[in-house]
């Protein structure tokens, strides 16, 4: 048995059975990825997927009882790999972060220079997506720390801890009816058409429900992943922009005014996760703490430690 086929199981269990995306995955050949499965079927005993010819199809019973087994000696391997370097140097080595645009565009950059001025050693490498794209690549081990509003907790394979709680504002040009000075409501605001995030993004479920909730329909003339782009049709005239409030700056956003809309929509809660299971070197938890104060080292293993007991409860 060898780490080359276990990456083959895993891989082809990831990739939904084609051998060419698993071996193009794994810089090798296609023949090779087939000979690496089967040697190790050989070895265990059992066939681990089902196939039509020299096709696969999906996973046998038996495959479906050991690619959890396989799954968790491939994260120990990569584990032993990153404690042995964080023994050698505690400060070099790279950092994947992965993040929605939101994120990435306002709230990091802040996180990112701080961490940089004290761990200079450090490569950091900064992904973005949608939450269910940044969670992916957490359990995919594309990225060691994720950060989004949306989507985190709802994946078993992440530990994943509260960061920040943040309001929503709407933007509108100077001049617009909304500035007058009295009190925005749903109502008014259900009175323009309205650009705010697709769905999924950056707190758009707790729009919908408000507005489900008093019975409002409004009118959603366009829907963005990035706050940059609300902003920029919202200057253009087509509607009034719903944006996270961080997302607002007044110097930057010169054409625009923003209203807080924290009383009409419910508060959000931006999320950081790793992955179950996987090692965090030590600079992992000076980004994390530098990030998000209140999630010290200690904090955040005792995270570790009670999905640890969650996983294993019995302590085998």
């Amino acid at each position: 048995m060898n780490f080359q086929q276990l990456r083959s199981v895993r891989e082809a269990a990831r990739r939904g059975y084609n051998l060419t995306e698993v071996a193009a995955a794994l810089h090798t050949s296609q023949p090779g990825v087939s000979r690496q499965i089967r040697e190790l079927e050989d070895e265990l005993g059992v066939e681990l997927f089902q196939r039509a010819g020299k096709r696969l199809t999906g996973l046998t019973p038996s495959g479906q009882q050991l690619l959890p087994v396989i799954e968790r000696l491939l994260r120990e391997a990569e584990n032993l790999r990153q404690a042995a370097r964080d023994c050698a140097s505690h400060d070099t080595g790279p950092l994947s972060l992965a993040a929605t645009h939101s994120q990435a565009r306002y709230a990091l950059p802040s996180a990112v220079r701080d961490f940089r001025l004290r761990y200079p050693k450090v490569t950091l490498s900064l992904h973005q997506g949608s939450p269910r794209q940044v969670a992916q690549m957490l359990i995919d081990g594309e990225a060691d720390i994720g950060i989004a509003t949306e989507a985190l907790d709802q994946y078993p394979q992440l530990v994943t801890l509260p960061c920040y709680t943040w309001t929503h504002s709407v933007v509108v040009p100077p001049g617009h009816p909304l500035l007058d000075g009295q009190p925005l409501t749903l109502e008014r605001l259900a009175k323009f058409p309205l650009i705010t995030y697709d769905g999924g993004f950056t707190g758009r479920s707790h729009i919908d429900e408000a507005f489900a909730r008093e019975g409002l329909q409004p009118s959603i003339v366009l829907s963005a992943m990035d706050a940059d782009v609300i902003k920029t049709y919202v200057e253009l005239g087509m509607g009034v922009g719903v944006v996270a409030s961080i997302a607002f700056d007044e110097d930057r956003d010169r054409n625009l005014r923003a209203l807080d809309a924290g009383h009409l929509f419910s508060v959000n809660m931006t999320r950081l996760a790793f992955r179950r299971g996987a090692f965090l070197r030590g600079y992992a938890y000076g980004f994390i703490e530098t990030f998000a104060s209140p999630l010290t080292r200690e904090i955040v293993e005792q995270a570790i430690a009670k999905a640890t007991a969650e996983d294993d409860p019995i302590g085998t």
